[in-house]
């Protein structure tokens, strides 16, 4: 019996020996899955890329593991700052060698606009996911580009807008779905500051694209679809311009626009680079109304309704951004808001409906 009892002590032994490293390891794929982390390249190593690489050092599902970038010094600041390994940085004319670096998931590109078909383009063949960011291109034509480049490599193409994770602009949205406002009749967004440095590549229309509309109007014009809950049909704008030296040819100081909605629904909205404490939405509905200012700046948002102002704490935009990008990626997660390339490019298809509206002075009308 003692033998007997030795032998089946010993037969159970092994058979969990042996079973135990499967167990394990199934254990830790299931971890591994459940904490996979998001690991992105920066490309353009400017302002915002740093306020983004500063945002994800708070991040629990995305991680800065590389940078790209046309200048060599910029590089080696951000390799001994942010401890980026040597073999995860790259310059714009070597962007295609990260096809063999397994190590990088996706790449932001935070370039200047006319920069983003190129760049969105090369990481894509590169056979990496892409977060762009807004506006997504300087043309609609280099938009739909992009989005058949990324769909033909298989990747995924996200344009950075941080409004759309950010809590209290989507509290607000939620109310407007649930109809808390009534029926929406009426947006205003006001999206302008005073720009500085008159040399700056958002002041040279071949990098920009244009002049305030492509960098802070797209604000207002993104806003009203999103609190609307609809998309425009017609367009009207007018353009004023104090200071045609530093606001030059193709480069608007500013510009109010009008959009109309299918519901009757009516938008209007400035942008502008002269004016400073600009950034305010307002939504009117048949039962109530909804205020943000400021409504899209790094922080705090600031909003009420007619119920009361809303208490959501501020987290720092870029760091929700990218940790719900990175489960739009790897959970397929669905977000109340859409910031895939179609979002961008139906915001490219307005800018250029209002310069042309601009440019004839006459309404224009957007296909339903």
């Amino acid at each position: 019996m003692s033998t007997r009892r030795h032998f089946l002590h010993q037969a159970g032994l092994t058979t969990l020996a042996l079973s135990l490293p499967f167990a394990n390891s199934l254990a830790q794929e299931s971890s591994q899955k459940d904490q996979r982390v998001l690991r992105v390249a920066l490309m353009g190593l400017g302002s915002y890329a740093t306020r983004v690489a500063e945002a994800m050092k708070t991040c629990t599902k995305a991680k800065l593991v590389g940078v790209i970038s046309g200048t060599p010094s910029k590089i080696e600041l951000w390799q001994q700052k942010y401890g980026i390994p040597p073999q995860n940085c790259y310059t714009y004319d070597t962007v295609a060698e990260i096809k063999n670096n397994k190590d990088i998931d996706a790449v932001y590109v935070i370039t200047p606009n006319a920069l983003h078909k190129e760049h969105t383009i090369a990481v894509a063949k590169a056979g990496k996911h892409v977060i762009c960011e807004k506006p997504m291109a300087i043309s609609s034509q280099e938009g739909k580009e992009m989005i058949a480049a990324c769909k033909t490599a298989g990747v995924r193409l996200l344009i950075g807008y941080r409004m759309h994770f950010e809590a209290n602009t989507l509290d607000v949205v939620k109310r407007q779905r649930a109809g808390e406002f009534g029926k929406t009749l009426f947006f205003q967004g006001l999206s302008g500051f005073v720009i500085g440095n008159p040399s700056q590549w958002r002041l040279n229309k071949a990098l920009s694209g244009g002049g305030a509309m492509m960098d802070i109007g797209i604000y207002s014009i993104n806003g009203a679809r999103y609190l609307l809950g609809e998309e425009p049909i017609w367009v009207t704008a007018q353009e004023s311009k104090t200071d045609p030296v530093k606001f030059g040819e193709g480069i608007d100081e500013t510009i109010t626009f009008q959009m109309g909605f299918p519901s009757g629904a009516t938008a209007s909205c400035l942008s502008t680079y002269s004016l400073n404490y600009l950034d305010k939405f307002f939504l009117s509905g048949t039962k109530g109304f909804a205020e943000m200012q400021p409504s899209t700046g790094y922080g705090p948002i600031k909003a009420w309704t007619h119920s009361g102002p809303l208490q959501h704490p501020h987290v720092t935009h870029q760091t929700t951004q990218m940790d719900e990008m990175a489960a739009l990626i790897f959970d397929d997660k669905q977000p109340l808001l859409p910031v895939d390339g179609e979002e961008g490019l139906k915001d490219l298809y307005l800018v250029e409906a209002i310069y042309q509206a601009v440019k004839s002075g006459q309404k224009v009308s957007l296909p339903r």
